[in-house]
């Protein structure tokens, strides 16, 4: 059983050209699904913004970063990343989510989703934004 925190950067349009800059400063491999990669585009304009990117370097250097939907409210200033914590197995964000949702604000509650056999997003008591989710293959 492991459990990571990663910084989960928020972008409106811009998550690509973030993630491209962070890989060319620390290295490393780039991935990026797009909404339309994981047939997930709600708006046609935003097909091919990025839905889930991430820089990793062998270094230590690790980012995620996504493109936040115009149906989402997104003030760059106040809305500008998440703490991603990723698990191996449901049981183990269940207890997680269970505990970091103790007076929080659910975004969206815990479940399997396309991408993950399980996801889910809370804004705790303090109002930090949590993506919990379970480690997933992508098959798109």
């Amino acid at each position: 059983m492991s459990v990571t925190t990663t910084t989960h950067l928020n972008f409106r349009g811009d998550a690509r050209a973030a993630l491209e800059f962070y890989q060319s400063v620390f290295g490393g491999d780039l991935a990026v699904v797009t909404y339309s990669d994981a047939g997930s585009v709600g708006e046609e304009s935003e097909a091919d913004l990025v839905m889930w990117g991430q820089v990793r370097a062998g270094n230590g250097f690790h980012v995620m970063a996504y493109d936040v939907p115009s149906r989402l409210g997104y003030d760059q200033g106040e809305n500008s990343f998440f703490v991603s914590v990723r698990g191996d197995t449901v049981e183990e964000v269940t207890g997680y989510w269970a505990k970091l949702s103790a007076d929080s604000t659910v975004v969206v509650p815990l479940g399997p989703a396309g991408w993950a056999p399980a996801y889910g997003m809370l804004r705790d008591r303090f109002g930090v934004v949590w993506v919990v989710d379970v480690v997933g293959d992508y098959n798109g």
